[in-house]
This record gives structure tokens, sequence and C-alpha cells, in this order.
């Protein structure tokens, strides 16, 4: 294999592995964007309500702290958190890794273009 076949072949693997990893995580993405959504409405009416309160004349609030209910909430919200951690790093990991791969499918697409273009273009 010569030199610039095998970064052509370098060039080629470089894009199919951006492609396939976009397409992987797009579904989780989309998924865990309509969770963030749902929690993030949720919060939002919690932190609103929490804000009214006193204008309603109520000055404090007693918190139950082994309510099953608050337990189940924080559990699902950590529960979540630790998936969005998970997405983050996977996501910060692969990109580090296609950093140099991607700056050399760029350089390699400007040499390889005008040879897909065929002669006399």
């Amino acid at each position: 294999m010569t030199e610039n076949s095998d970064r052509d072949v370098k060039v080629i693997r470089a894009h199919q592995d951006l492609v396939a990893h976009i397409e992987k995580g797009s579904s989780m993405m989309r998924g865990l964007s309509a969770v963030t959504i749902v929690v993030a409405v949720f919060l939002a009416a919690s932190y609103v309500s929490q804000l009214l309160l006193p204008l309603s004349g109520v000055t404090s609030v007693t918190v139950n702290l082994t309510d099953p209910g608050n337990l189940v909430v924080e559990a699902g919200v950590l529960a979540l958190s630790i998936l969005w951690l998970y997405v983050g790093l996977r996501d910060y990991r692969f990109a580090s890794k296609m950093r140099k791969e991607i700056a050399a499918a760029r350089k390699g697409e400007d040499e390889l273009r005008p040879r897909l273009a065929g002669p006399g273009s």
C-alpha cells in the first residue's frame, strides 16, 4: 500500500468513526434531552412555587427527609445526573481521540478531492 492510499484509508476510517458515533449517540442524546427538559420544567415549577410561598404568608417550610417520595425523587435526579455525566465523559473522550484524526482527515480531504474529481476537472 502506498503512503497516499494509506492516508486515504485513515481519512475514510476517521469519517466513518465520526458518523457511526453520531448515529449511535443521537437517539441516546434525544432521550436524555427529553428527560432533561421534563426535569428542568419540574424544577422550574418547584422554584417558582417556592418563590411565591412568601406572598401567601408562608414564612417557613418543614421537609421530611425520610419521606419516600422525597427519596425517590432524589434517587431519580441522582441517576439522571450520573447518566448525564457518563454521556459527557464518553463524548469528551471520543472528541479528544478524534481531534487529531479529524485534523488529518481535513488535510487529507484537500489532497484527495482533486484525485476524486478525476483528470481534467
